[in-house]
């Protein structure tokens, strides 16, 4: 019978070989690995080593995985093995199907195809079509040693050049289209390449087969990063880029398993030294990879930005790992400047820098607990109440009681420890914190403000600079929420405020599949029409029109900022008056206290 590469793999991944392997044998620990006397020579020396995934003898040269430690040790054919080992691991076994064969062969040949067009891209680079490209890469830093390790390429112009490079390979547009290489028209044919004029990243599994690309724009089109689609070989969810090559940097107990953010990050991690990076495919960090992360190391970092994406971005992981910790397992986070990344600050201050930054990382419990504390008043009861009980009910999600009960307590800690602080910053001055814009979704024309305000983003992005903090803060209902996260994400990765269009926003929007609700969005009649079409509110500049239905939403609260904000601008002696920022939203609360424009608010 023939099965399934994907189910082998799932198979091994829930077979922890070290488990099987010392059933038989008695383990010690030799480093991050295992050693034992043979079990299928008789020795009095250990020279038997188990790996993460295979083992190995010195001294007779047996060799294999844990399918075939259980074939060779309990005399098993290869069905018989895999059908007792998924027993235990809890799998079902697949059901013979005469097609099975077919789709494995399927399978082989599309990373057959996927290795071909690397070739293509690679040798693309160093044409002079791919001039541009390799001058990019190297102006970034990177050295060729590190271009040839990667294997990164060109993809180069035209739709029709990676079929033109491929004639006589006997590599069909339906075979490329399999692979993830082609777009498809609306009979879903073959239509053209997805990647054209871009930078190439080849993505590898964690056994080193190449199972998809990435690709990175040299201008300011969008989406700057485009990642192939799922197919038989690729998933997203359960893939990390450069996993292979930082399971290899990891025998080395000097290294530390991070997690960047994007594929330059980690390439440039590389080249400093810091093997062991990977960085999730285009999506949030899942359960799957998080499980990817800990097959790898106990303790992985998650190196993130210190804006306020990076600090979303940390909560989500935050609350998917909890459940999912154990007293052997948990994760490890450092922040870098808002204004830094990885490759950027290893540029700028060499390998040193980030290492220290590495040095640094915090536990998961205490960033939890800063990242729920951010936007909590100290000195509001309701809000610190409100906080106690986030902090226990997130201890709660832990699924082993013990280490459930020890996070109850070092959460406690801190939040009882933080309230004897006062609420004072370092230097001992009130620290003012900034809280979450709240608004009653039930209030009459509530939610459809939320969606003017959305609205007004989709359409005018270059609003962005001037209230990323307060649209951050708005507490919005599904989907809204999910539209403000990726645009605010994708704001974040902008390379120049030239990139802020709505075409550009939408692009990044239907990346993230939030396309067809932005466009709704624009589409309904809440949308408020384009500056000038509308008397009244409409007629104003879309900035005002966005503060004043901010304004709507809360206003207490918006009282209390701009009133806040007014006096910590004219107690600044720096200040030769009041930011022109400010003002409007000066002028906006003078106009909301008045009522005008009241008959156009909704």
């Amino acid at each position: 019978m023939a099965f399934d590469p994907g189910f082998l793999d799932e198979l091994r991944a829930r077979t922890p070989i070290a488990a099987v392997i010392g059933r038989r044998t008695k383990l010690g620990r030799s480093g991050r690995n295992w050693k034992a006397c043979c079990p299928f020579h008789g020795e009095k020396t250990p020279s038997f080593y188990v790996y993460d995934d295979h083992f190995h003898c010195f001294g007779c040269g047996v060799h294999g995985d844990v399918i075939s430690f259980v074939m060779q040790s309990e005399g098993r054919s290869f069905p018989e093995a895999v059908e007792q080992l998924a027993n235990e691991a809890g799998l079902d076994m697949p059901r013979q199907d005469p097609r099975q064969e077919a789709r494995a062969q399927e399978a082989r040949s599309l990373g057959d195809v996927l290795e071909a067009v690397q070739a293509v891209y690679r040798q693309a680079l160093y044409q002079p079509a791919g001039k541009q490209a390799l001058a990019y890469l190297r102006r970034r830093g990177l050295s060729d040693a590190t271009i040839e390790r990667f294997g990164l390429g060109w993809a180069g112009e035209g739709r029709g050049a990676l079929l033109e490079a491929l004639r006589g390979q006997d590599i069909t547009a339906e075979q490329l289209l399999q692979a993830g290489l082609m777009r498809v028209d609306e009979r879903g044919a073959p239509k053209g390449e997805l990647f054209f004029s871009r930078v190439m990243f080849p993505i590898r599994d964690r056994r080193g087969r190449l199972i998809s690309f990435g690709g990175r724009t040299l201008g300011d089109a969008q989406p700057k990063y485009v990642n192939g689609p799922e197919t038989a070989l690729f998933s997203k969810r359960r893939a990390l880029y450069n996993l292979d090559q930082a399971r290899a940097a990891l025998r080395d107990p000097a290294q530390k398993l991070i997690v960047a953010e994007g594929y330059m990050d980690v390439i440039a991690l590389a080249q400093a030294g810091f093997d062991a990076a990977v960085a999730p495919l285009g999506t949030a960090m899942g359960a799957e990879q998080l499980e990817l992360l800990w097959r790898e190391a106990s303790h992985p970092i998650l190196c993130l930005d210190g804006d306020a994406a990076g600090a979303r971005a940390a909560l989500r992981v935050a609350e998917l790992a909890l459940p999912l910790l154990s007293p052997e397992r948990s994760l490890k986070f450092c922040r870098l400047d808002p204004k830094d990344d990885p490759d950027s600050l290893i540029r700028r201050d060499g390998p040193q820098a980030m290492r220290n930054v590495l040095d640094g990382a915090s536990s998961l419990a205490e960033e939890l607990f800063q990242l729920m504390l951010a936007g909590v008043q100290q000195d509001v009861p309701e809000q610190r109440a409100a906080l106690k009980k986030r902090l226990e009910a997130a201890a709660a999600l832990i699924a082993d009681r013990d280490l459930a009960s020890e996070y109850r307590q070092a959460l406690m800690d801190r939040f009882f420890a933080s309230s004897r602080r006062g609420g004072k910053g370092a230097a001992g001055k009130p620290r003012r914190e900034k809280t979450p814009i709240r608004v009653a979704i039930g209030e009459t024309g509530a939610l459809e403000r939320l969606r003017l305000l959305t609205a007004l983003v989709l359409r005018y992005p270059t609003l962005l600079p001037e209230i990323e903090d307060h649209y951050g803060r708005l507490d919005l209902p599904a989907p809204l929420d999910d539209v403000r996260d990726a645009v605010l994400d994708w704001f974040a990765d902008l390379p120049s405020a030239d990139a802020l269009t709505g075409e550009a926003c939408l692009m990044a929007l239907d990346a993230e599949g939030l396309g067809d609700e932005a466009r709704t969005l624009l589409g309904s009649s809440l949308a408020p029409a384009p500056q000038g079409e509308k008397g009244g509110l409409f007629s104003l500049e879309p900035i005002q029109q966005w503060w004043h239905f901010l304004g709507l939403v809360n206003f207490p609260a918006f009282v209390r900022e701009v009133e806040q904000d007014m006096q910590a601008a004219l107690a600044n002696p720096a200040l030769e008056g009041l930011p022109e920022a400010l003002l409007v939203r000066l002028r906006t609360l003078d106009r909301l206290r008045r009522g005008e424009e009241s008959e156009g608010e909704d």
